[in-house]
């Protein structure tokens, strides 16, 4: 979805769009791909891929088949395969996803766990060294 060649063919991909205009509180839940442009607190969850703006601002624990971040997120992220963090990205929480790439310039601030499903990260003995 997010790859280089992809890019330009239009927002018919995306069935929910959150405007630079809008503001969302509570839990949001999709099926399908959503844009972020806007500012949504609480949660925000999608069996779809998620892109979150260079504007937006998002504090809410957030979950999605795949994500692209330009933006800020303030809360825990679980990505069931590829997270793109962009150069312009501001992400405080920890992140968990299959693969992720990040650009020079993005903050991270938390814990990263890659690889296997949020299940497993979660096994008793698999935080004891």
């Amino acid at each position: 979805m997010f790859n280089k060649q992809g890019q330009g063919e239009g927002l018919n991909e995306f069935e929910t769009i959150i405007g630079s205009s809008v503001k969302v509180k509570g839990d949001f839940n999709a099926q399908g791909n959503i844009v972020v442009e806007g500012v949504v607190e609480g949660s925000l969850k999608t069996a779809g891929n998620l892109e979150v703006g260079e504007k937006a601002r998002v504090s809410a624990n957030v979950e999605a088949k795949e994500a692209k971040v330009g933006g800020e997120i303030s809360g825990n992220m679980k990505i069931k395969g590829f997270l793109e963090i962009t150069a312009t990205a501001k992400i405080n929480g920890d992140i968990q996803a299959a693969a992720i790439s990040v650009e020079r310039g993005a903050i991270f601030n938390g814990k990263c766990a890659m690889g296997g499903t949020a299940e497993e990260s979660k096994k008793p003995g698999k935080d004891k060294e």
